[in-house]
């Protein structure tokens, strides 16, 4: 099973904030998650993220492909540093 790292939307309309999540590559934007492993709220400022580091190091162990945005605020986080450095090790 294909498994990605992408964002759930949720909130209100005009308001949303989105749930980072571990779902099957096949399954639509808001379909039903294998795993929740963080959130990001783009409302407040500073942007709020805020991730379980050791869910998002254990999915992209196993292949998780992150998207271009989950990607992006992993980095920001500094989980994908360290995904680098315990590949490279």
């Amino acid at each position: 099973m294909a498994t990605k790292i992408r964002l759930h939307r949720m909130g209100a309309k005009k308001k949303p904030f989105y749930r980072l999540v571990v779902c099957d590559a096949a399954t639509r934007r808001d379909g039903r998650p294998i795993e929740e492993i963080g959130f990001y709220d783009p409302t407040k400022i500073p942007h709020e993220i805020r991730i379980n580091e050791l869910s998002a190091l254990k999915w992209l162990n196993e292949g998780a492909q992150p998207s271009d945005t989950a990607k992006s605020l992993l980095r920001q986080a500094g989980i994908m540093q360290k995904y680098h450095n315990m590949k490279n090790s």
